[in-house]
């Protein structure tokens, strides 16, 4: 395994001597929680590759081997905090208040699913890399100015660390001690790109120092540590203490998005390796049967409920009002241009042929 500052679930599901110390304090709801979370977040996104897969949604970002990460994380935080997501953070999206169906809106192209219902404050996803992590310092900034006890979060992948707009956010959040938390889940590749070929130095986290913010490298397999090291984060933000860069080392078992092929960069037995000994909910469940908080009967229930969710979530958005062709044409101009009144025409029936 990389070597990280904090890991308190070993593979097999075991605890460390210092896990054990955390496990206690956590609540059991949360524990339970922990393990919900991510199988729903996995249920969710396993059928999302397939509704691609059938051409009933579009390209699609799949998250699977790095529920730990986000639900570990997205669980520390409150509903008063900013999240600034990248296009992979599905699961985020969902504890924080996002309705299944609109996340599945945005992947059918659909403005609805741009749109988080009144209170959460959850924003679009980001496509363009590191673009986020600006405009997540920007807000804290403006939550330091007004003297609120809010926290952003930017969450980012690996790649995102090799963009001008990662040096920009943290240096300026370090200069005026913002209360913000760059997450960067460090899934080991950009596209194709592994990290190692990204930088000059072994991880993310060491970067820090060079900003005078704290830096900590944890499991990201290991939803308990990234909890712990996500709630020390928000803990210091609002305490006026500044900055965090959290690196959560993890993996992503399927490809960049389903129009990738992993398989011509990354060697099988690699993938193997990763889902057979670190699988975050294969460690989560474990530990959970070890401790007496869940049986194999429970396990199945919460799989079947989850499918359940994820169904009806599916037939929301399938059953969404499509929009008319006008969309098309809207938000461009403040005054459409004659050739394309002309199309518009066309396509709305209002005269002229189609060619």
């Amino acid at each position: 395994m990389d070597r990280v500052d904090r890991c308190y679930l070993k593979p097999g599901g075991q605890l460390t001597e210092e896990g054990r110390s955390r496990w206690e304090a956590v609540p059991e709801e949360l524990k339970l929680d922990f393990y919900r979370w991510m199988v729903q977040v996995r249920s969710f996104d396993r059928r999302s590759v397939i509704l691609q897969r059938q051409g009933r949604i579009g390209t699609y970002a799949p998250l699977e081997g790095q529920e730990a990460a986000q639900v570990g994380s997205a669980l520390a935080l409150s509903k008063e905090d900013w999240i600034f997501p990248s296009y992979r953070e599905h699961g985020v999206a969902m504890i924080a208040g996002m309705p299944l169906m609109r996340i599945l809106l945005y992947w059918m192209g659909r403005v609805e699913g741009n749109v988080p219902p009144e209170g959460v404050r959850v924003l679009p996803p980001y496509v363009p890399i590191a673009t986020q992590l600006p405009q997540a310092m920007g807000a804290a900034w403006a939550s330091k100015l007004k003297r609120e006890r809010s926290v952003s979060v930017a969450y980012f992948g690996d790649g995102a660390t090799s963009e001008g707009d990662f040096h920009e956010a943290l240096n300026f959040a370090g200069v005026f001690q913002l209360p913000v938390i760059f997450f960067c889940q460090n899934n080991h590749y950009a596209i194709s790109v592994p990290f190692s070929r990204q930088s000059a130095v072994p991880t993310v986290a060491e970067r820090a120092c060079a900003y005078n913010i704290r830096g900590i490298r944890v499991d990201g397999n290991d939803v308990l540590a990234v909890h712990s090291a996500m709630e020390e984060a928000v803990t210091r933000a609002r305490k006026g203490d500044g900055a965090t860069l959290i690196e959560a080392v993890t993996y992503r078992k399927g490809s960049h998005t389903t129009a990738d092929d992993a398989t011509r960069y990354r060697d099988p037995s690699e993938v193997e390796d990763w889902v057979r000994e670190k699988d975050p909910i294969s460690r989560m469940e474990a530990l959970l049967k070890a401790e007496g908080l869940l049986s194999e009967e429970d396990v199945k229930k919460w799989e079947e409920q989850c499918k359940a969710l994820v169904d009806r979530a599916v037939k929301e958005a399938e059953a969404a009002p499509a929009p008319s062709a006008d969309h098309l044409f809207a938000h461009v101009f403040e005054e459409l241009p004659p050739e394309l009144n002309r199309q518009r025409a066309e396509l709305s029936g209002e005269g002229g042929e189609c060619v």
